[in-house]
């Protein structure tokens, strides 16, 4: 009677530990929903507003007239994007020819001082962006480059070397070895060999450092900031003024057309990043 009692007894304590489980898991599951989708709603919302005031908990009154007017021929975004893509394709044009024969060399063991080489592609991001685009800046100055397309794809550079190095000193070692050592044994050049064996190897990994350089040229502010303006106009730039005046749906709309590249290049780069590559990310 008294081991009978005992079994219902630690049933039941068993029983409430699983539901009590599973309610703190869903609890959990829903606070990392909010705080990870919360804003990217709030956004949207935003996008389709055309007023909303306090104490409103919704916009009383919903359209499309905000967008009609990010659109418009006349408006600052159409320029704005336009200049932004094209900082940024030749932001990745000038770390790809860089990256490319760096990370090549930089793969290979008896490089020299290569611990040092790698850590040099670091130092920018070992100071606060600020203190770093202020000096660049400065400099820019001196030899007329402030306020022109080349100082801030130069600027962007600086920043975007760091993904596109590292990236690609994995990339190139992640490639079979032997394959460009039969290359070579069968009679070709160091150049075919490269363009021909290697190169289509890490061809992946290139890929997704232009992705990533990309999207950090695109979201880029600060420097654009220093460096760039007032003669460009970028669309974070854009997002910036309409968010100090106080123009929430135009600021929401410019966040939404910076958010959606970024997804569907983040879905890309977990494609091309193969796991042997992750592997050998600061090695």
């Amino acid at each position: 009677m008294i081991a009978t009692q005992k079994q219902y007894y630690f049933s039941g304590i068993s029983i409430y530990s699983v539901r009590f489980s599973f309610w703190l898991q869903s609890l959990f599951i829903l606070l990392l929903a909010l705080a990870m989708f919360g804003p990217i709603v709030n956004l949207l919302i935003w996008t389709v507003t055309e007023s909303w005031y306090f104490p409103n908990s919704l916009p009383s009154q919903w359209g499309f007239k905000y967008w009609l007017q990010v659109f418009n021929p006349y408006c600052d975004v159409s320029g704005s994007l336009l200049t932004s893509l094209l900082i940024a394709i030749l932001t990745v044009v000038v770390c790809l020819l860089v990256s490319v024969p760096a990370g090549y060399a930089l793969s290979k063991n008896s490089m020299p001082f290569r611990v040092f080489w790698m850590l040099l592609f670091l130092i920018p991001q070992a100071f606060p962006n600020l203190t770093v685009y202020m000096n660049i800046a400065r400099l820019f100055y001196d030899f007329g480059l402030n306020g022109t397309l080349l100082g801030v794809v130069l600027v962007h550079s600086v920043h975007g070397l760091m993904f596109s190095i590292w990236i690609s000193v994995a990339a190139f070692s992640s490639t079979d070895p032997m394959l460009e050592r039969a290359s070579r044994n069968l009679g070709a050049g160091p150049i075919y060999t490269f363009f021909h064996i290697v190169l289509p190897q890490a061809a992946p990994g290139l890929v997704a450092s232009c992705i990533f350089v990309f999207l950090e040229s695109l979201d880029e502010f600060t420097g654009t900031f220093f460096v760039g303006s007032p003669n460009i106009n970028t669309l974070p730039l854009l997002l910036y003024t309409a968010s100090m005046e106080g123009n929430y749906q135009i600021a929401s709309i410019t966040a939404l057309i910076l958010l959606v590249p970024s997804i569907l290049f983040m879905v890309i780069i977990h494609k091309f990043m193969k796991p042997e590559m992750l592997s050998k990310l600061g090695k």
